[in-house]
């Protein structure tokens, strides 16, 4: 049976394939909590920023995403089956519990909580809960949480674990067997794969991947394009690339793996798994030894170390604050660039200066969308400071 993400690291062919696939920072010493591969990096992180620890104590933080709306994160610790809520004001309080089925109705299963987490367009939480096998839709005025998509074909999916909602409704989510005891050998697994979904605004859902082992982690690029899928396999940690087309996944030109993870792997242990973007394409990776930038051709720019396996990431605030789940505890770092729907016109100031942002107002994340699909505002490094290169570039 394969080793699960967390407990891969521990074993002497993690040992050995560290060894030989480790990546040498270009720079590290001015500042502990980053790894610098690629002078790019300099871009997207600012190299004074230090991690601030916001919450700690559990046992597998993950799903983080940012309401607006309520100024707050929510994220979830998977085996504890509670759902957490994070505001500067109040810091951790218990928001779900429990955030999947109840303990006495979790026969068979080694994760019966709620995983990845989602705002939808509606205002509503999305929820992908492990112990329903199901993806959820929950009114946060009511609470009431109602199921959206909980079987295929007549079959019951394994365990919804991460979900990412297009512009049209659609939603695209993965379901990998995390939370079945026995994973793949589990006996009350239905589905013969571990496959990727899309559910369309009307409801209907399709299998849209079929032949990863450990689909994970979900996202879309800036112009909806492009679907990633990570894969928490030790035997292949990567990143693939889907061509979208109406919902589905066009023909492929060749090889769709876009990023191999293998060479960044960490002794301090992670696979990939959840993934953030930000307005210019660049995607934020989490999983071997925290967070790892990556640009929009592949290429590995640097690492936010966390010294722990990390789950999920996302960003939040006006944008720029990177959340982290990441073990035991949620922490932060203030980031150059802004995430995906917020549009940060003033990107370039410096980090310690307020950066005004479409997305961080919490109406307009579908005007944000349209505005980050036709603004780019290229920067680059002067002495420390992103400077304008170029102004709207349409």
């Amino acid at each position: 049976m394969k080793q699960t993400r967390r407990g891969f690291m521990g074993s002497a062919a993690a040992a050995t394939l560290i060894s030989a696939c480790a990546t040498t920072p270009i720079g590290k010493a001015s500042n502990p909590d980053l790894e610098i591969f690629d002078a790019e990096a300099h871009s997207l992180l600012d190299v004074s920023a230090r991690l601030e620890v916001l919450a700690s104590g559990y046992t597998w933080s993950e799903g983080p995403v940012w309401d607006r709306a309520r100024n707050s994160l929510y994220f979830t610790d998977v085996p504890e089956n509670i759902a957490w809520k994070w505001s500067e004001a109040s810091g951790a309080t218990e928001f779900l519990a429990p955030s999947g089925i109840a303990r006495e109705q979790a026969t068979g299963f080694r994760e019966p909580g709620a995983n990845g987490l989602a705002i939808s367009q509606d205002g509503s939480l999305l929820i992908c809960n492990h112990g329903r096998r199901a993806v959820e839709r929950m009114d946060f005025e009511t609470g009431h949480r109602k199921i959206i998509a909980a079987t295929f074909n007549g079959k019951k999916f394994n365990s919804p674990n991460d979900v990412v909602e297009a512009p049209d409704g659609s939603l695209f989510f993965t379901d990998p067997p995390y939370g079945l005891e026995g994973l793949n050998a589990s006996p009350l697994k239905q589905m013969a794969v571990n496959g990727v979904y899309c559910r369309s605004p009307e409801g209907e859902i399709a299998r849209i991947v079929d032949d990863m082992t450990f689909p994970n982690g979900a996202a879309l690029s800036p112009d909806e394009g492009w679907l990633y899928v990570s894969q928490s396999d030790p035997d292949a940690p990567l990143i693939r690339r889907f061509k979208l087309e109406a919902g589905a996944i066009a023909q492929q030109d060749g090889d769709d793996i876009w990023f191999d993870a293998r060479n960044f792997m960490h002794p301090v242990g992670g696979l990939p798994d959840g993934m953030a973007v930000t307005v210019e394409g660049h995607v934020l990776l989490a999983g071997p030894g925290g967070v790892l930038v990556i640009d929009r051709d592949g290429q590995c720019l640097g690492r936010v170390f966390t010294g722990r396996a990390s789950a999920n990431c996302a960003f939040g605030e006006d944008g720029r604050t990177l959340f982290i789940t990441t073990g035991d505890r949620l922490v932060s770092v203030r980031c150059r660039r802004a995430g995906l729907g917020w549009v940060s016109f003033f990107s370039f100031l410096a980090p310690g200066r307020v950066a005004v942002s479409l997305g961080g107002f919490g109406a307009l994340p579908l005007v944000s969308r349209l505005v980050s699909r036709l603004v780019s505002v290229r920067c680059v490094e002067f002495e420390g400071v992103g400077a304008p290169t170029g102004l709207m570039s349409m």
